[in-house]
């Protein structure tokens, strides 16, 4: 509609869609930037926080422009652009991330914040100036101010709530993550040149504004080219990962195979062979499972964390009847391991989807001979599985002779890995830290930490380590508790687990 002097107002309903379209539209950014960062710089706290304090920033920034530009200039000539525009930059987000994402792969605090800005920032701040210009476009005077502004910050709020559940319960299970920004970029592009139509009559108070118009399209297309020819690190999108699994071109019979889970190199299996264990931490949990009970003896374990499950192959295949239950956080993980990597449940493997803590805390008492960590969100264990509580979980769902073999990545001075030794023996008291002899003088890597409530089979151990992996060296007693000093146990209170860990610097 236009008012009597000229000026362009969207009526109620056109407000409150641009409004809440706008408002969603920066949630639907803040959720899948997360996902589209992660190959490059993995799932961590500071990941989180990046994306949502960038966002944020956008949000204010936008705004206030958004707000002094609106005092300045009609709606008409400015609504439509700014749609258009945000379309243009949501359609660049993926490739625009695809290159930053391989100039700062793994890197400090600096490239998660770079990173993350290339994901959100522009787009969301360009979003964010709609409101206030919808806001000034409603106003026709000023006693009905608090009504115009209140009901568009809630419908705003409705936006970003919808957006917000839609996208993280539905969206990204139903669909890739580009897919979903394609076609919220379509849906601006096509909002944008509407608005723009619809408030053509006043634009003609501004012969300028039609031309405003051809910079953002001219962006969205190109947006959309750089879209369909950027490379996808993904060759499957789960829920929670970036996924891709490869072939092995080192081993003679074609037959081993990679899963990697965005920054990590997570599980090695062999399709043909599950005795044969590529990665040195699975060699010790391996070596640790054949001597804590006598040799061929099935067992009952509890896994952690899924992967590959390299682990429950093996058990299965040298201790015939043994039952174990793994709990993965991951539909799509499962799907690729029974797809590509052969899994077959049943007769001594059982999966469940749920988090793993939750299954652990269904357990009951002396349930297991074995409980096995091997969950990772990045290169760090999920907080909540790394404290004392979970911890004192572990011990009441093993048998009094059973063990908990839980494996860690730390680098540098290991601060990470220490707090956790010291919150595992403030529960157990028989502990041993299996790692080479380099990762304590900074070079890192993988770490396992054997534990048990009865004493560990440690002279067994190492006679076994001597054969499937000799470079690793067996701290205990006297030597561990030098090692982990005053390191600070770990609770559901106090978890900094993403600080704590050195993440790994080629």
């Amino acid at each position: 509609m236009t008012p009597p002097d000229g000026r362009w107002q969207p009526g109620p309903v056109l407000a409150g869609i641009l409004v809440v379209l706008a408002s969603g539209a920066v949630l639907v950014l803040e959720i899948l930037s997360l996902r589209l960062i992660a190959p490059y710089v993995g799932v961590t706290l500071e990941t989180n926080t990046a994306v949502i304090g960038v966002a944020l920033a956008a949000i204010a920034v936008g705004a206030w422009a958004g707000g002094a530009v609106a005092d300045r200039l009609p709606p008409a000539v400015l609504l439509g652009p700014l749609l258009l525009g945000a379309g243009a930059l949501v359609f660049a987000v993926t490739p625009v991330v695809r290159f930053v994402g391989e100039l700062v792969q793994g890197a400090d605090a600096s490239g998660v914040l770079l990173v993350a800005a290339a994901a959100v920032f522009a787009p969301a701040a360009l979003l964010s100036a709609v409101p206030p210009i919808v806001v000034k476009a409603r106003l026709a005077n000023l006693s009905e101010t608090g009504t115009v502004v209140g009901r568009l910050s809630g419908l705003g709020t409705v936006g970003s709530i919808v957006a917000t559940f839609g996208t993280g319960f539905i969206a990204v299970a139903m669909v890739p993550t580009t897919t979903i920004l394609t076609g919220l970029a379509v849906l601006l592009v096509v909002t944008g040149l509407a608005v723009a139509w619809i408030s053509r009559g006043a634009s003609r108070l501004s012969p300028g504004s039609k031309r405003g118009l051809a910079g953002p399209l001219a962006l969205a297309l190109i947006g959309a080219g750089a879209t369909a020819a950027a490379p996808n690190p993904c060759e499957l999108e789960t829920v929670y990962h970036c996924a891709s699994v490869s072939a092995d071109p080192d081993r003679p019979d074609g037959d081993g195979r990679v899963l990697r889970l965005d920054t990590l190199r997570h599980s090695y299996v062999d399709l043909k062979d599950p005795t044969y264990l590529q990665f040195e931490y699975l060699k010790v949990i391996g070596a640790a499972t054949d001597v804590f009970r006598p040799p061929g003896a099935p067992v009952k374990a509890l896994h952690l964390g899924g992967g590959g499950l390299t682990l429950p192959r093996y058990l299965k295949a040298v201790r015939p009847g043994s039952d174990s239950l793994v709990y993965e956080i991951d539909a799509g993980v499962l799907r690729i391991d029974r797809e590509q990597l052969g899994l077959r449940e049943g007769d001594g493997i059982r999966t469940r989807v749920e988090d793993a803590r939750v299954g652990l805390d269904e357990q009951r008492t002396d349930s297991y001979d074995l409980v096995v960590g091997d969950a990772f969100g990045g290169v760090a264990v999920p907080w909540h599985l790394t404290t004392r509580q979970v911890v004192a979980q572990v011990d009441r769902a093993l048998t009094p002779t059973g063990m908990y073999a839980v494996n860690l990545i730390d680098h540098g001075s290991l601060a990470f890995v220490k707090a956790e030794v010291a919150t595992i023996s403030a529960v157990f008291p028989h502990v041993a830290l299996i790692a080479e002899t380099a990762a304590f003088s900074g070079a890192g890597g993988n770490l396992v930490v054997l534990a048990s409530a009865s004493p560990l089979p440690l002279a067994a151990l190492k006679s076994a380590l001597a054969t499937k992996a000799p470079a690793m060296n067996v701290v205990t007693g006297g030597d561990l508790s030098g090692f982990i000093r005053e390191a600070k146990v770990l609770t559901d209170d106090f978890a900094p687990v993403d600080q704590l860990v050195t993440p790994y610097r080629s």
